[in-house]
């Protein structure tokens, strides 16, 4: 049975992973939701309905909205944010559960050790205990 506990916290997390992106990305929030949009269709991470608002996207960074923000959204800023040269890390369990689980549906990686390595160095020990309960949780969801 996967851990019920730990996508509640991906949910909760979302939010802060786009308040991330709206505060190291460069430009307006409109232009930031634009980019958002766009590379999840140029990097085959969601198909977003629509491109979404400044608006829409600063809603979705709100504490409590996390089952707002949908997932190709939240899969792009991780995306994103792991390329950025400032090199953030998350602030919090839930963010790091929220990273930890986008990480892993981007690169689909056969082991547990390959999703770890793939990580850059900065992120290995923040997201340590988080990419092992994302891997657990995975692997139950194959079970089912």
């Amino acid at each position: 049975m996967p851990q019920s506990g730990f996508y509640a916290k991906v949910r909760h997390g979302l939010p802060a992973v786009i308040a991330r992106w709206l505060d190291l990305g460069r430009g307006d929030a409109d232009r930031l939701a634009l980019i958002l949009a766009e590379t999840a269709r140029v990097a085959k991470l969601g198909e977003p309905d629509a491109t979404p608002s400044g608006t829409t996207l600063q809603h979705w960074a709100c504490p409590g909205h996390g089952d707002d923000v949908p997932l190709w959204a939240g899969r792009t800023a991780v995306f994103l944010l792991v390329q950025m040269p400032a090199r953030p890390v998350p602030a919090d369990d839930a963010e790091a559960c929220a990273w930890a689980y986008c990480w892993l549906r981007n690169r689909e990686p056969a082991t547990f050790e390959a999703a770890a390595e793939a990580l850059p160095d900065h992120l290995r020990e923040p997201l340590d205990a988080a990419l092992k309960a994302a891997w657990t949780d995975r692997q139950g969801l194959r079970l089912v």
